[in-house]
């Protein structure tokens, strides 16, 4: 995380865009290591925010250029399996976005949206919203935890 931190903002970018991805990031320690390094919170939570967004709208993209067949032959998943996950994002819909931000389950859950073709302006205004307010919970617990020091 400390070569992402020699980066600034950029780095706080690419790890939260990264972090959004199948890649086992953490973009949470970053912005805890700018934040006690005195940058603005202001930029460092709208720069984390849009970069783990456009990363799950990534996911959300690979997602919809997805084919039943790939599924089949390259994942071994069964068309019953997937469809039962379809029964759950039909139920929930777009909100299931909210969720992206989970660690092992936001990726799954932002493929699966795009693949079933879930209203991508719903989801993204969803998905949005749920990584920001990771981002100010993670904040606030930073700030709370330097007080306590």
């Amino acid at each position: 995380m400390e070569y992402f931190a020699e980066w600034g903002y950029f780095g706080l970018f690419l790890a939260s865009f990264l972090a959004a991805t199948i890649l086992p990031l953490s973009s949470e320690i970053l912005l805890s290591i700018m934040i006690a390094d005195s940058f603005d919170l202001a930029p460092c939570l709208a720069i984390a925010t849009l970069g783990n967004w456009l990363g799950g709208m990534s996911s959300y993209g690979l997602g919809w250029l997805g084919k039943w067949e790939w599924l089949e032959k390259y994942f071994h998943m069964k068309r019953e399996k997937v469809e039962n996950s379809k029964k759950h994002i039909d139920k929930w819909g777009s909100l299931i976005a909210l969720l992206c931000w989970l660690p092992i389950l936001g990726d799954p859950l932002a493929i699966g949206l795009g693949f079933f073709r879930t209203n991508i302006y719903l989801v993204s205004f969803w998905m949005f919203i749920g990584k920001l307010g990771r981002y100010l919970a993670w904040a606030y617990l930073t700030y709370w935890s330097i007080s306590l020091i």
